[in-house]
Order: C-alpha cells, then sequence, then structure tokens
C-alpha cells in the first residue's frame, strides 16, 4: 500500500515546538485548487492509495472539502493530519459527507498544560478533545496523534487510555525528528535507551488494548516485533521513497515530511513521473544503506529512519540510524530494554 502526505499549507492558528513546515502564516505560491486536483489525479495514477491531507492546519484551506471529494472520487482514502481545534460539530459533518475516512487528531498529554505549553496556544487541548467528540458525534472515525519528547515519555499508556475512552479507532506514537522548528528543542528528542524502551512498551501495550498502535519515525519497532513474536499488519518500518513521499504546499516533492530535501516539484512534472523516475527515490528502492544499516539483519523489515539519518550525519539519507540500539549478532528482547 502506497501512502503519501500533501502539506495543503503553511497556515495554522497553533505555533507547536516541533512543527517540521514551521507553520504559521500561510506560504507564498501555495498550490491552487485547480493545481490539488491535478496533483490528486496523478497521485491516483501513480497507484497509491492512501492521501493524508495536511499542513499546517489543513481546514484552513476554503477549498479543503472540495479537494476532498476529489480524492474521494479517485479512488484514494482521504485521512487527514489536524490540530482539531476546528473541527465544529457542522466541520465534522461536511468532512464526513466530503468523503474523509478518518480524522488524525494531534494530543500530546493528558494533562491540558502541558499539550497547551507543547502546541503554545491555550486552550488547544480543550479544542482537540472537542473536535474528537464532534467527530463521534457524526460517525467520522478519528485517531489520535502524539509527539513524544522527553517530556512526554512516561504518559504514553495514559494517552492510550484516553484514546480509547474517547473512541479513537487508534493511536499512533511520532518519534521526534529534528527538523523545521524541531532542530531548537533537539536536545528533547530520546535516544537510544528511551528509544527502544518506549517501542517495547508500545507493543506491549498493543496486545492489551483493541485499538492499533504505530510508532512512527522508528521504524525499529517492526525488529522488535519480529524479536517479540508479534505479526504485524506492516511489511516495512521506513517507507520514505519507497511507499511513502511528500508534497509540501508549494509543490515540492521530498522522501518524507522530515526529510526536507528537494526531489522535484509538481509544476515542473507530474507526480507520478517524479515517483517513478526521480533518482533519489530509485536511491532509497536500492536498500544500499551504509554504517550498520546497511549489514542489519533486520533491514529488510526495518530500512532505519533515513528522515534521522539525514539530519545527524548532516546530509547522508543512506547512512546508518544513530539512535537504534541493535547491533548485528546481538538482541534487546523486552527484558533488557526495560
Amino acid at each position: 500500500m502506497k501512502i503519501i502526505s500533501w502539506n495543503t499549507t503553511r497556515e495554522c492558528h497553533l505555533k507547536c515546538k516541533h512543527c517540521y513546515r514551521e507553520a504559521g502564516e500561510k506560504e507564498q505560491g501555495e498550490l491552487t485548487t485547480a493545481e490539488g486536483m491535478k496533483l490528486i489525479d496523478e497521485i491516483a495514477a501513480a497507484g497509491f492509495q492512501i492521501l493524508i491531507l495536511s499542513g499546517g492546519e489543513p481546514l484552513l484551506r476554503a477549498d479543503i472539502y472540495e479537494l476532498t471529494a476529489h480524492a474521494k472520487a479517485k479512488g484514494l482514502r482521504p485521512v487527514f493530519g489536524t490540530t482539531g481545534t476546528t473541527i465544529t460539530l457542522d466541520v465534522a459533518q461536511k468532512l464526513k459527507d466530503a468523503g474523509a475516512s478518518c480524522m488524525g487528531i494531534s494530543l500530546d498529554s493528558v494533562d491540558a498544560g502541558i499539550h497547551d505549553e507543547f502546541r503554545q496556544v491555550s486552550g488547544a487541548w480543550q479544542g482537540a478533545i472537542d473536535g474528537m467528540a464532534n467527530c463521534q458525534a457524526v460517525g467520522l472515525p478519528f485517531q489520535i496523534h502524539t509527539t513524544v519528547v522527553e517530556k512526554n515519555y512516561h504518559e504514553f499508556e495514559a494517552i492510550t487510555d484516553l484514546a480509547v475512552a474517547k473512541g479513537a479507532r487508534a493511536h499512533h506514537v511520532f518519534f521526534l525528528v529534528p527538523t523545521g522548528r524541531a532542530v531548537d528543542i533537539e536536545t528533547e528528542a530520546l535516544r537510544e535507551k528511551q528509544y527502544e524502551q518506549l517501542l517495547h512498551r508500545i507493543l506491549k501495550k498493543q496486545q492489551l488494548v483493541d485499538i492499533e498502535l504505530k510508532p512512527t519515525c522508528a521504524p525499529q519497532f517492526m525488529r522488535i516485533a519480529r524479536q517479540m513474536g508479534m505479526k504485524m499488519r506492516f511489511s516495512r518500518g521506513c517507507l520514505a521513497g519507497t511507499a511513502y513521499c511528500c508534497v509540501t504546499p508549494n509543490g515540492d516533492v521530498n522522501p518524507c515530511p522530515y526529510l526536507p530535501v528537494k526531489v522535484g516539484n509538481v509544476r515542473e512534472l507530474p507526480f507520478d513521473e517524479i515517483w517513478h523516475n526521480a533518482p533519489m527515490f530509485q536511491e532509497f528502492r536500492s536498500d544500499e544503506f551504509t554504517g550498520k544499516c546497511g549489514v542489519c539483519d533486520h533491514k529488510d523489515v526495518c530500512s532505519g529512519c533515513r528522515a534521522r539519518a539525514y539530519f545527524y550525519t548532516e546530509g547522508d539519507y543512506m547512512a546508518e540510524d544513530p539512535w537504534c540500539l541493535y547491533r548485528r549478532g546481538l538482541t534487546h528482547d523486552a527484558d533488557s530494554a526495560s
């Protein structure tokens, strides 16, 4: 299955400390409605199944319902990455009517103060909670997205429990990658031991709840699931350039939102041509990684985080993932990692 994120706008009313897009003001030269429709056509032609409409805050685009309906009509599954704070009852109903499949709503803590401080706007936590309730009221599925740093590292299980209580269909946990504004809080990112421990905690919690739990920007979860004997519906950890990519508000194509390297631009070449032919994407698909990732016996299901490798090597996206504890010939089971 192929998934694409389109950052439909840079405009946002929050100022999240970790925002990879440095959202705030609307960007000059964002794709127009007509260009967005053409992009959606080309995404479908390239064989993608899921379109993530994100931002900034995608619900600030006046044409978002029109774009959603067009994606649905082209056979795509339109889903959202949103703050949730603008999902009124009316908005939720319009999204459902337009064909939205699921709303991914950001929630970083069970404590409103911690969430609001991270998002840098008072009331953001309650707005997200209200947005969830409005989705549930109209029968629009939603899931919770949490960006984890040292400050909320201990809260994962409690946030999952809140997700279950609120009726979410999934809880996706995003591991911080320093890009955009997140560069300023790089010291709060989890390091090797905490990184490994949290992945074990997520997979253990998955055995206790019915909703889907998925680590993001932490492809080692596939290796750990294999070590724990767990079967996952996912085939690979990092999908960048192989089954996933991102389109920025101005049409640039990146391997993922956290790896800000221009592969092409949809105003210059059709997206499907970029996807199939770009040399950088061909490089990702070769699996010819360097360092520990290149010789790892779990490379087939993990491949390391290409965005994290890019940041910490100052440009080598094929290098080893620096926060992976695993070494060839050594295992780190749940007991030794906890």
